[in-house]
């Protein structure tokens, strides 16, 4: 066979190579977000750990029926069988003390991304998130805690819609989200750092949408243990009793106000209480008494 000839098919073999090539590398500026990811708390750290305190509604941009419920919300739920092995919702799961792991599922044949999937180590939570332009399913599919997600990408970032959500907390101080909210999280990698936007929308509870972020450090040798529930009577109450206050007799809504001394009108949160201007307002409310300190017995 000739030079010529060989050097005819070399190239034919190369060009026709070349758009299989193109395909199957990521767009420029895309950031796999696949990889083991540890919490950074300088955010929040209070909140996320030890979690919201009672009566703290401060930049929640809640409505008078959140309010209402969260009002009559009593920290001995949790306790009840049902509510032990209740896995936090996917919008607001990215905030617990979980380590992240995210990998994704690759189709064999074009050897395009179909999804990528995450596990949260709190509750064993995991989340599927489709990438290859299906469909939200109808409006009277199940919903479940991870609710159905689908991914596109902006640019560097991945942007994913979930919904299908089952009604949830968006905190552990009783703060609801309904099962009709929709969620939109813009996962952002910088490197060895992985910053998550959680955008929730739920025209029950929220006059505007609720925007928190949270941020993972890269940590290739992470392990995460599972996580086995098994629901138990902790407490010996009378069937059916469900722990609550009733509208007006909640004792406990003041004690973060007093705390920390934020005026109590501040602490009921609204949309109102989110933006920087608000800070005016504050200043010429009246700031509760701070609690007195017992006096120790001899």
């Amino acid at each position: 066979m000739s030079c010529i000839k060989r050097a005819k098919i070399a190239g034919f073999l190369i060009l026709s190579l070349l758009p299989a090539t193109v395909l199957s590398r990521p767009v420029f500026g895309q950031e796999d977000p696949s990889g083991e990811w540890s919490p950074r708390f300088d955010e929040d750290q209070r909140e996320r750990l030890a979690g919201a305190e009672i009566g703290d509604y401060l930049g929640l941009p809640i409505n008078d029926a959140a309010r209402l419920r969260a009002d009559s919300w009593d920290a001995a739920l949790v306790e009840l069988p049902e509510n032990q092995c209740r896995a936090h919702g996917s919008d607001y799961g990215w905030r617990g003390p979980s380590n992240l792991s995210i990998w994704k599922e690759v189709d064999k044949a074009t050897q395009k991304v179909i999804a990528y999937h995450t596990h949260l180590s709190a509750y064993g939570a995991e989340q599927t998130i489709w990438m290859d332009g299906r469909p939200h399913p109808p409006e009277y599919a199940r919903h479940t805690w991870a609710g159905f997600s689908t991914g596109k990408w902006d640019g560097d970032t991945l942007v994913i819609t979930t919904t299908h959500l089952k009604e949830n907390w968006l905190g552990l101080n009783g703060v609801p989200r309904s099962d009709m909210a929709t969620a939109s999280v813009h996962l952002m990698k910088h490197g060895n750092y992985l910053t998550v936007a959680a955008i929730t929308y739920d025209p029950v509870y929220l006059a505007e949408p609720l925007i928190r972020t949270v941020d993972f450090v890269y940590n290739p040798q992470q392990q995460m243990a599972p996580w086995p529930c098994e629901s138990v009577d902790e407490v010996d109450r009378p069937a059916g009793v469900v722990p609550h206050h009733l509208p007006g007799t909640n004792p406990f809504l003041d004690e973060f106000g007093m705390r920390y001394g934020v005026p109590l009108e501040a602490t009921r949160g609204g949309a109102e209480t989110m933006y920087p201007e608000y800070r005016l307002k504050v200043k010429n409310m009246k700031i509760p008494p701070r609690p007195a300190k017992a006096t120790p017995t001899k």
